[in-house]
């Protein structure tokens, strides 16, 4: 059972994310809180394994929080839940150790896949949240870049160069699949193996590469 965190100040919020994470059969809402420093001194006292946390509350905002919890208590695996998908809060929360990084108009579904992967230990990010790293990150030392990202897509077969082009636009496997016409597992299978072919540790990585070799600009 994943054991979760719901951090935000506004308790309808909480109460709707609770509810959504309650209709899973693996996962339990533990604990609420209603800003960052509550987040952090419940996640000392007792076990999460993830924790929600919203960016700007009172007290303590989210990404200050992420850095407490980074610090004192590692193993939680932290997303950021948000309306404000700004790109220096995307930024930021990954850098600071953020497990992933979810707009609050995401989907019931998106959710709880977002948990699912962070409780797992992989990194999560929603689309919208994906275009922002990729954009931010492809600038500078763009022509040696780029020559790099085309030699590694070398190894890419056409189909996979195809779901490639989608992780660029920051699709999610669902939204992929719908557009090249494939299920969702089977582009969940292709996005596994150009991971493993490229040597990229999550999808991010996978759509920078595509990003900087051109690929479906």
């Amino acid at each position: 059972m994943i054991r979760v965190l719901v951090t935000d100040d506004e308790p309808l919020i909480r109460a709707g994310i609770r509810m959504i994470l309650s209709s899973a059969d693996d996962m339990e809402v533990v604990a609420e809180a209603a800003n960052g420093r509550e987040a952090v001194d419940i996640a000392r006292s007792q076990r999460v394994d993830v924790a929600l946390l919203d960016i700007q509350m009172p007290v303590m905002d989210g990404l200050t929080a992420l850095g407490e919890l980074r610090r004192s208590a590692p193993e939680v695996r932290v997303l950021i839940l948000t309306t404000f998908g700004e790109r220096q809060n995307v930024l930021r929360a990954l850098g600071s150790g953020s497990a992933g990084f979810l707009l609050k108009d995401s989907a019931p579904a998106e959710l709880m896949r977002a948990v699912r992967a962070a409780a797992a230990g992989e990194a999560y990010l929603s689309p919208g949240a994906t275009r922002h790293v990729v954009d931010s990150l492809a600038s500078g030392g763009a022509a040696d870049r780029a020559e790099r990202a085309r030699r590694r897509l070398e190894k890419l077969t056409e189909r996979e160069r195809d779901v490639l082009a989608l992780l660029g636009e920051g699709l999610s496997n669902a939204d992929a699949g719908q557009r090249i016409h494939m299920s969702e597992a089977t582009v969940k299978t292709y996005v596994s193996r150009i991971l493993a072919k490229l040597g990229c540790d999550n999808r991010v990585q996978a759509a920078l590469l595509a990003r900087d070799a051109g690929l479906g600009a």
